[in-house]
């Protein structure tokens, strides 16, 4: 299957970095496998009406507002691979001072970051700026991938995946991260 970028058999290197869990392996239960089915269905290789690099952005954003690591680098990663002009990158959080997206792109981060940071009084106008934009296909698709989004920067971050340099000794789960490794019983 060809991901919504075209390249069928990149995958992202994640800046040479491994992620070590310090809080549980996140096999332990099967949540891990039905988020990994919703990444196969919402995830940057998934095929969708909404434009690809619009639904990377977002997954960047989610990325940002739940600042988890591995998201972050993974996302920043994919969104380059796609062709986003790094200086949109660099910005994104500060997207509201910025004459660089448009206003269906604006419709959409204010609706990933209401979704994320969920507010009941405001989410419904920007449920509805989102649809001046966007069909009821495409809001249900954003939507979709924002919540995607935030179950996995949810479990990296309940599972403590931190970056490490690859040559960096495997730390044991659960072990601090100030921990000299060689120190552990």
């Amino acid at each position: 299957m060809m991901s919504e970028g075209g390249a069928e058999d990149w995958k992202p290197g994640l800046g040479g970095l491994r992620f070590d869990n310090t809080r549980f392996e996140p096999d332990l239960t099967p949540f891990h496998g039905i988020a990994k089915e919703m990444a196969a269905q919402f995830g940057y290789t998934a095929v969708l009406a909404v434009d690809p690099t619009l639904l990377q952005l977002l997954r960047l954003r989610v990325a940002q507002l739940n600042p988890c690591s591995y998201c972050l680098i993974l996302h920043t990663e994919v969104a380059a691979q796609r062709g986003v002009a790094s200086a949109v990158i660099a910005h994104l959080a500060s997207w509201r001072e910025s004459a660089m997206f448009s206003p269906a792109e604006q419709a959409a981060l204010s609706y990933c970051e209401g979704l994320t940071s969920f507010d009941h009084r405001e989410f419904p106008a920007l449920h509805e700026n989102l649809r001046a934009h966007f069909t009821e296909t495409e809001v249900a698709e954003i939507a979709a991938v924002v919540i995607n989004m935030n179950v996995w920067t949810r479990l990296k971050l309940a599972q403590g995946a931190v970056p490490v340099p690859p040559e960096s000794p495997v730390r044991p789960v659960g072990a601090a991260l100030d921990a000299n490794p060689g120190d552990q019983p």
